[in-house]
């Protein structure tokens, strides 16, 4: 039996598309790259996916409190816990608030920030991103969907607009599903700009219901509402968990809370 025993939690929100998934576990195969000498366990943080995966696929699913009553019953000491957020949002806060119980039960007990937290963290997704982008000429734009939230931390979508433009790119904005700034606030500045072409990405983990049918829809989505207005519409329709770079992102920032806990 060892006497220390390390846990590593990568948190999701989750997915039920079969081609989704594999942004999330290609950043959890990164955690298990980086830290091979903790026991890994995935856990997602919508109980309506784990009901659905439980009775549709029989997937077996942890979420926060079941995880963490486990390795606590299992003896486990120290558990790192990071979620693959991108905004500290509700859905963050909802993991914070479910492994507040459970922190003083584990010698150690370090909680990862999401993927945007601080400018640094904005500045290197940035640069991520602007890699991916296809060329663009002066009549066009790229338009990145993010989820949104009614959270305050949504302001992180228009930071990250922001820090495009300090990089000098100016025809590149960020519009969200579920917040401000919707797909209308965007759609005038592209009019104001003179935009005749827009290339549509994600922003956005894993591209699920929100890329397939919100995004890239044949109806009611931003595609289809853009083709309406006369725009000529592309589409990049690739989890953020799946670029070159955003698992490490994830991985640096848990490498230098552990070190700052040493």
């Amino acid at each position: 039996m060892r006497l220390n025993k390390k846990a590593l939690l990568v948190v999701s929100f989750g997915t039920t598309f079969p081609d989704a998934i594999s942004a999330i576990e290609n950043i959890e195969e990164e955690f298990k790259q980086t830290f091979p000498e903790y026991d890994f366990y995935r856990v997602f943080t919508s109980g309506m996916i784990i009901r659905k995966l439980k009775r549709t696929k029989g997937i077996e699913i942890l979420d926060m409190e079941k995880a963490l009553d486990y390795l606590y019953q299992e003896g486990y000491t120290e558990v790192i816990c990071q979620p693959t957020h991108i905004i500290n949002g509700m859905e963050y806060e909802k993991v914070k608030t479910a492994a507040a119980p459970y922190r003083k039960l584990f010698r150690k007990f370090i909680l990862g920030e999401p993927l945007l937290t601080t400018e640094q963290n904005f500045r290197d997704t940035a640069e991520i991103l602007l890699a991916q982008m296809p060329e663009y000429k002066e009549d066009e734009a790229v338009v990145f969907m993010g989820h949104g939230s009614a959270h305050y931390a949504n302001g992180a979508y228009s930071e990250m607009e922001n820090m495009f433009r300090a990089l000098g790119r100016e025809q590149v904005y960020v519009g969200t599903v579920e917040g401000f700034p919707g797909l209308s606030y965007i759609e005038g500045r592209l009019k104001k700009k003179g935009i005749r072409k827009v290339h549509l990405m994600l922003m956005m983990i894993v591209a699920g219901d929100h890329a397939q049918n919100d995004l890239a829809g044949e109806e009611d989505s931003w595609k289809a509402y853009l083709l309406e207005q006369g725009y000529e519409v592309s589409t990049s329709i690739i989890g953020m968990g799946l670029l070159d770079g955003i698992p490490k992102l994830y991985t640096k920032q848990m490498k230098k809370r552990l070190l700052l806990s040493e």
